[in-house]
C-alpha cells in the first residue's frame, strides 16, 4: 500500500492521509505534486510524504511521529 500524507511539522498533526493500491503509484505520485503545489501557493509549510507500507498499522509503528496526534477527515 502507498500512504499520502499531509502532516503540519509546526503543528505537529497530521492533516489528512490518502491510500493507494502499489498499482497506483503514478496517482499518489500526482496527488502528492497537486498538495504540495496548494501549500506552496498558499506560503504553509507541510510535508507531504508518500510512504509504503504492508498495512496502516506497520506504517503507524515505523513512521510513528505522524500519528502522534488525532488525525482529520480526510
Amino acid at each position: 500500500m502507498i500512504y499520502l500524507m499531509d502532516f503540519d511539522p509546526k503543528h505537529r498533526r497530521l492533516h489528512r492521509m490518502q491510500v493507494f493500491d502499489d498499482l497506483q503509484r503514478p496517482l499518489a505520485q500526482d496527488e502528492r505534486l497537486k498538495w504540495e503545489l496548494l501549500y506552496l501557493q498558499a506560503g504553509e509549510q507541510r510535508e507531504v510524504v508518500l510512504l509504503a507500507a504492508a498495512d496502516e498499522a506497520t506504517l503507524r509503528h515505523t513512521h510513528a511521529r505522524y500519528f502522534s496526534t488525532a488525525l482529520v477527515a480526510s
